[in-house]
């Protein structure tokens, strides 16, 4: 449901140590509600999760927005549009305050081409993230609902954070409608 990774976090930290010129990596905040990167709009930076919590959604033509991660510390976002040059999939928006590490496009294509550790990191983030999605699919398909909405309500609790209702059903792939039935039936309250 949190998407993290430290290994890549521990990478990104160690190549903006070393930098020089101090151009490449630059450190960037972002509040609440802002975000980093919007559906459909080009990408200018690479970026990497110091400290926060964002996510990442689609948005249908329809006006629906679907929920496909929550992503913490060390997680890389951008990536699949700088390597096929294409514009952003999905957005993503600050759900807490977020730091992180933005990287531009040139040094990311220029440390793809030198540096076999970004690709190995790569290659294990997208393994991760194809086993993650089919896990989820099968989740969903699976379990109720309820399941699915306390286990997010862990998480809510662990992390200290607040998930808006809205964000909660566009997470659970359900309605605001289905949602308060569910909480109702279960006499949680958000």
């Amino acid at each position: 449901m949190l998407r993290t990774n430290h290994s890549f976090l521990s990478y990104i930290e160690e190549r903006y140590k070393e930098q020089l010129r101090k151009e490449d990596i630059i450190v960037k905040h972002y509040v609440k509600g802002e975000r980093l990167l919007t559906q459909s709009e080009k990408a200018t930076k690479l970026f990497f999760v110091m400290e926060g919590i964002t996510k990442c959604f689609f948005t249908e033509e329809n006006g629906k927005s679907y929920i496909l991660e929550f992503l913490g510390k060390g997680e890389v976002i951008g990536e699949i549009e700088l390597i096929r040059d294409i514009s952003c999939l999905c957005t993503v928006e600050a759900m807490t305050d977020v730091t992180v590490y933005a990287i531009t496009p040139d040094y990311f294509s220029r440390l793809l081409q030198q540096d076999i550790g970004l690709s190995n990191l790569l290659l294990e983030v997208f393994a991760e993230r194809i086993v993650n999605t089919a896990s989820r699919a099968s989740y969903q398909q699976l379990y109720t609902i309820e399941h699915s909405l306390k286990k997010l309500l862990e998480l809510e609790a662990r992390q200290e954070i607040r998930i808006p209702k809205e964000d909660i059903a566009s997470y659970l792939g359900v309605s605001i409608r289905s949602l308060n039935r569910v909480l109702k039936s279960e006499k949680l309250s958000l």
